[in-house]
């Protein structure tokens, strides 16, 4: 592992050294694992007392931090400065050039000399692969899609026919982007399929997790803004539209033509349901079921979701619900007994 001095580490991360800027650092650790020689990391008080009492040679700490026995780097956000130092200590790996000779490439599909096709993928006609493109290891690109520079794909992604992929995405393993919407109409006694003829869009700076399911749009497209970040097992439906920078994490599912705006947050396993409009800088609690509209700003909770406040008023309320019934059923029996 390379080794930095804490002053190139402050740099790096927009910090400011307290105490000696040329003590090297070779690793970064949590304070209880640190050793002498790592930098770790203080984002609160008590992180700080344990990071002080740690074997750390330095610690990345708010401004106001101080401390007799260890080396600080201050920072405005030690959060944000953590993420950016365990990427100097961390780096990605980085894959050659070329393509590999287990691999299956269509005579139309152009691939940017710079990236990186591993063993078993295969490229469909008309596929567009940019610059340092990766595509790890049994990767199947459907015909006519576009992976713009620096997108990353890890082993067993699939990409359907005429997907759009933005520069520096990010698609972890058994992720299918572009699968056929979950359309059928009744036709007498048997669902018949409605055919799926749209494609899937996703703009820069995407990641999706693990297992991810994104369904092509039935006509038009499924869109996913710039910057947005999805977690493992979540089920993006047809023709939905999501905004930028929005947060959906562990298994969530999205329904058919719902839109999301930007900044949109949704925790664990909330379920949106199809047709509805979310607005920006939305937040859904975890399990929540969605089935209204919901204005920006807001923030919903429950099952069926609601303002927060309302869904808390009435958690207080089925708290109560226990010695309400006490109260009931000992107000039948004395009214029982007068008559």
């Amino acid at each position: 592992m390379a080794s930095f001095t804490t002053a190139e580490i402050a740099r790096l991360i927009a910090g400011e050294v307290v105490g000696d800027s040329n003590a090297s650092l070779h690793g970064f650790a949590p304070a209880e694992h640190a050793k002498p020689g790592d930098l770790t990391f203080a984002e609160n008080d008590d992180y700080f007392a344990a990071a002080e009492n740690s074997t750390a040679t330095a610690i990345i700490a708010g401004k106001n931090a101080v401390s007799s026995r260890k080396i600080l780097i201050h920072v405005a956000n030690p959060r944000v400065a953590f993420a950016k130092a365990v990427a100097i200590f961390f780096p990605e790996p980085k894959f050659a050039p070329g393509i590999h000779p287990y691999a299956v490439i269509a005579a139309s599909a152009k691939i940017d000399p710079t990236a990186h096709i591993g063993p078993y993928c295969t490229v469909g006609e008309e596929v567009t692969i940019g610059a340092h493109c990766v595509l790890q290891s049994h990767i199947a690109i459907g015909a006519g899609s576009m992976l713009g520079e620096g997108t990353n794909l890890f082993p067993n992604v699939t990409i359907y026919a005429r997907t759009k992929i933005g520069a520096r995405v990010r698609v972890h393993s058994g992720t299918v982007i572009g699968s056929d919407g979950f359309g059928y109409v009744l036709d007498g006694a048997i669902h018949r399929k409605v055919p799926q003829i749209g494609n899937v869009i996703i703009g820069d700076d995407v990641e999706l997790g693990a297992n991810v399911s994104i369904d092509r749009g039935a006509l038009g497209s499924t869109s996913i803004g710039k910057g947005t970040k999805i977690d493992n097992q979540v089920h993006v439906a047809h023709n939905v539209e999501i905004g930028e920078h929005c947060i959906l994490c562990g298994q969530v599912g999205i329904a058919g033509s719902a839109k999301l705006g930007n900044y949109v947050v949704l925790a664990g396993q909330v379920g949106i349901a199809g047709h509805l409009n979310i607005g920006n800088q939305v937040t859904v609690g975890s399990k929540a079921g969605v089935m209204h509209n919901i204005p920006d700003g807001q923030m919903w909770l429950g099952m069926p979701a609601q303002p927060d406040k309302q869904a808390k008023r009435i958690v207080i309320a089925m708290q109560r619900l226990p010695d309400l019934l006490k109260k009931v059923a000992m107000w039948e029996k004395k009214l029982g007994g007068m008559e």
